[in-house]
């Protein structure tokens, strides 16, 4: 491949689509590569915009602007990293001959649950848990007695787990209705999932280059309202369960089609591994392949867009743990003490210019050779020394 520089007329060009933590990320992995990067959000000083060598911001679910900003600065490849965006500008820019990763159609049946749910279960034949989809409150009462408690509700359309909750009994679906409709996304129709007692849940980070597909080791992850708190790799599992969580990874990234890097999210028990979601880009429990693995996801993201080969070598054994603001601020400010830097450990402190309780803010990354077990509980007693103000 002929590698450019940046700022040239035959520069090549990258475009993001959402500029927070996680396209900070492949931003700097296009720029070692002297890939020309755009970063494009909804805010000012969003985190992949204080790195990129351009930035817009827009409002992203309007179709002319996103496409004017397209237009305007004609990228190679438009990488969208937020699934609140408008998709009938996708699908323009694509007919246009822009290149989409991983393609237009990926993007829309996965930034929406009822898309993706209905592409796996009916078309693909995999195993996912029981779901119906409602409108109404009273939908929800039939589905969620249909199902049966505990069960799962989401809106449709929403991400980082806005709007989600577990129904335990009646008594709680007011309050799951209430928290879905207030979800940023489209909450106009929600999902009802039952809720499997699965033994743990995985991420299966899938990277295709048009000519091959690898997989990370799982990963595992602990989440709480639907967002992640916790993750670490590789996941202690059967070899039979691996090995079906990577062709239930395949089969779905197969279905999807293109390039780049995919998170599959499964549930697993016993041997027996379910469907979840989907999200064609790089996963926020992939953090931790910063520490376990030679080529990071976002390297890996990179790569494949490129169609680069797919190669790395894993360290060993890793964790990582989000710390969410725990109030308000348009100047924020953390403090990580010294003790979180060391040879075997580090911090990601993302720069968002604002900080609303429970919004993102950094992580800490923990490494040991054979045990994510240890790296998982230092990689917990390091963010409890984490504090904002």
């Amino acid at each position: 491949m002929n590698f450019t520089a940046p700022l040239k007329a035959d520069s090549i060009k990258v475009m993001l689509l959402g500029s927070g933590e996680l396209g900070k990320e492949v931003i700097i992995e296009a720029q070692r590569l002297g890939i020309e990067t755009i970063a494009v959000d909804s805010y000012n000083n969003a985190p992949a915009q204080l790195v990129a060598n351009k930035a817009y911001t827009i409002n992203m679910k309007n179709k002319n602007e996103i496409l004017d900003v397209i237009r305007r600065e004609k990228p190679d490849y438009i990488l969208p990293e937020v699934e609140a965006i408008n998709i009938d500008a996708l699908f323009t820019a694509q007919e246009e001959g822009y290149h989409v990763i991983p393609n237009a159609d990926a993007v829309n049946k996965t930034m929406n649950r009822k898309n993706i749910r209905e592409f796996a279960a009916v078309e693909l034949k995999l195993p996912t848990s029981k779901y119906e989809f409602v409108t109404t409150f009273e939908g929800l009462e039939k589905a969620a007695a249909n199902i049966g408690f505990p069960c799962v509700i989401k809106p449709v359309m929403s991400s980082s787990g806005h709007g989600q909750s577990i129904a335990r009994s009646e008594t709680d679906l007011q309050n799951s209705w209430e928290l879905a409709k207030e979800a940023r996304g489209d909450a106009s129709e929600l999902i009802v999932e039952e809720f499997i007692t699965f033994d743990y849940e995985i991420t299966m980070l899938t990277v295709r280059n048009g000519k091959q597909t690898v997989f990370c080791e799982p990963i595992g992850h602990i989440q709480e309202d639907g967002d992640y708190i916790f993750s670490w790799q590789p996941m202690n599992m059967s070899e039979e369960a691996k090995i079906k969580s990577q062709e239930v990874a395949q089969k779905i990234t197969d279905g999807l089609g293109g390039r780049g890097i995919f998170g599959v999210e499964l549930f697993v028990k016993g041997d027996e591994v379910y469907f979840s979601e989907v999200s064609p880009r790089p996963h926020d429990t992939g953090m931790v392949t910063m520490i376990t693995q030679s080529q990071s996801e976002f390297a890996l993201h990179i790569r494949a867009v490129l169609g680069l080969p797919l190669d790395f070598i894993d360290y060993g054994a890793g964790a990582s743990a989000a710390y969410k603001a725990k109030g308000d601020s348009f100047n924020p400010s953390i403090e990580i003490k010294d003790e979180a830097f060391t040879k075997t450990s580090y911090a990601r402190v993302f720069g968002k210019p604002q900080s609303h309780k429970g919004r993102r803010m950094a992580i800490a990354l923990t490494f040991d050779k054979d045990n994510s077990d240890k790296a998982l509980q230092q990689a917990k007693e390091l963010i409890e020394n984490y504090s904002d103000k």
